[in-house]
């Protein structure tokens, strides 16, 4: 899906994605990616949904974020509540929603300007 937005060079957007890429700006992925208004983490580790562990949700929560949209590849699955201690314990709220609704979501929420990050899973 291709969104069109008005496009701010000095902040990350998501503007096209599908099945198993993803477009920021203008810089097309195909691997797991997190996403915030000032910073794009490239080389997140985890590929899969069953390759997460607690670390990788360290990551994001180190970026601060006060909301977290958490792709989750073809289909919304649920992380174990462990995983997402690090987060949780900061008060940072988490959303999981499928990666296409993620995509969606995150650039709803960065245009009002609150501490997004996405966190896209590309591959099931």
């Amino acid at each position: 899906m291709r969104f069109s937005l008005e496009s701010d060079l000095n902040r990350y957007s998501i503007t096209s994605y599908g099945p198993d890429w993803v477009r920021v700006n203008q810089q097309e992925f195909r691997r797991s990616v997190i996403v915030t208004p000032e910073r794009l983490v490239s080389d997140w580790p985890p590929q899969t949904f069953g390759e997460l562990v607690e670390g990788h949700f360290e990551v994001i929560a180190d970026l601060k974020p006060e909301i977290v949209l958490l792709g989750t590849g073809g289909r919304q699955r649920f992380p174990r509540p462990s995983l997402l201690r690090s987060l949780l314990e900061r008060g940072v709220g988490v959303e999981i929603m499928d990666t296409a609704a993620a995509c969606r979501t995150y650039n709803i929420i960065m245009l009002e300007d609150r501490r997004v990050a996405a966190a896209l899973l590309l591959a099931d």
